[in-house]
């Protein structure tokens, strides 16, 4: 009975809105071909070229770098990017920074900043910001660090191929384009370009450091090869959604990633845990680190559009490191009734 009740009028009515969508479909008037004037064109996409008599091509996609505006024209895109858009474009570089940066670490057996290891360190922060600079240089207007770019306006502007009109069922326009030029492709140019100098300087580096220092075979430092291809995967099919929802991803991994590290550190209480922030350069970087991120991440999600406010925001940075320390101890498995668990003495 319930499903009677409540499975029947919801079918009932994605029918009637079926009829309603096919009708208007079935109805839609439009110019096909070319045009001598300016006509509008089916989809979100569509658009018209102006040819060199003067006339407008057919509806179809528009050229790279290009739009449809209000009017179904193809025009240049000539917006700068906004605040958020350069947040964006930096959270997607900081990612596998910040992921090969890890994989070194993980391959180094001495996790101190001793005798050449540290160049491995500066080697991923160089590849990094090489790739980026190239990758703005490569990117219209050549030469330039300034960009002309389609602003996003909504999350389906990242997925243009999800909607390709098909006017009264006549068949399909193909007007797939990149809407939000040049975010998209830039990306993977940079992740491209990132693959090249980790392949040409990661070497040189890693025999330098080998010679002083005790490493792990390359395959273990080499294992961020890895990471390029799966995020280019992450960034084809999620690009959009990434967009949308990076500042809270930020804030969040930084706040497990913190409080993940502290939890190996075996002992847990309060003057121990204070006193691992400090214990070596590396330590003190980590902690830097995780701050700036959780400071990125609050900056990408307010915008700044209140500076004093936003900015202020920022002082709460140490919070999760400082509320973990001062917490531990009322979570801690060894001090839990009947819990033999021995505590950790290994160092992560």
């Amino acid at each position: 009975m319930l499903c009677h009740r409540v499975v029947l009028p919801c079918l009932c009515v994605l029918v009637a809105l079926g009829a309603v969508a096919s009708a208007s479909t079935i109805n839609y008037q439009y110019e096909k071909g070319v045009v001598s004037t300016l006509q509008h064109c089916p989809g979100y996409y569509c658009g018209r070229t102006l040819l060199s008599n003067g006339s407008w091509s057919g509806c179809g996609r528009c050229e790279r770098g290009m739009r449809r505006n209000a009017s179904s024209a193809c025009s240049p895109c000539s917006d700068t990017p906004s605040f958020y858009d350069w947040l964006y474009l930096g959270f997607m570089m900081l990612t596998p920074l910040v992921l090969h940066l890890l994989c070194v670490d993980i391959s180094i057996k001495k996790n101190k900043l001793e005798h050449r290891v540290w160049l491995v360190y500066v080697s991923v922060v160089v590849e990094a910001v090489l790739a980026s600079i190239i990758t703005l240089l490569v990117t219209p207007p050549l030469g330039s660090l300034s960009l002309s770019s389609c602003r996003p306006r909504d999350l389906r502007d990242w997925y243009p191929i999800m909607y390709n009109p098909n006017p009264n069922y006549e068949g399909v326009l193909y007007c797939t384009q990149e809407a939000v030029y040049p975010m998209y492709t830039m990306v993977l140019v940079g992740y491209s370009t990132l693959l090249v100098l980790m392949l040409v300087l990661r070497p040189a580096i890693a025999e330098i450091v080998a010679q002083k220092a005790k490493v792990d075979d390359a395959g273990a430092i080499y294992s961020a090869l890895y990471l390029l291809p799966s995020l280019s995967v992450i960034h084809a099919f999620f690009a959009g959604v990434v967009y949308t929802i990076f500042p809270y991803l930020v804030i969040v991994g930084s706040i497990i990633s913190i409080a993940t590290y502290l939890a190996y550190q075996g002992d847990q209480r309060v003057r121990v845990l204070i006193r691992v922030f400090f214990r070596d350069k590396r330590s003190v970087l980590i902690l830097l680190g995780h701050w700036c991120l959780h400071a990125y991440g609050i900056i990408a999600l307010t915008q700044l559009t209140e500076p004093v406010v936003h900015a202020s925001l920022c002082a709460l940075v140490p919070v999760p490191a400082l509320f973990y320390v001062l917490t531990a101890r009322f979570s801690d498995p060894t001090k839990v009734q009947g819990c033999s668990i021995p505590p950790s003495t290994g160092r992560t």
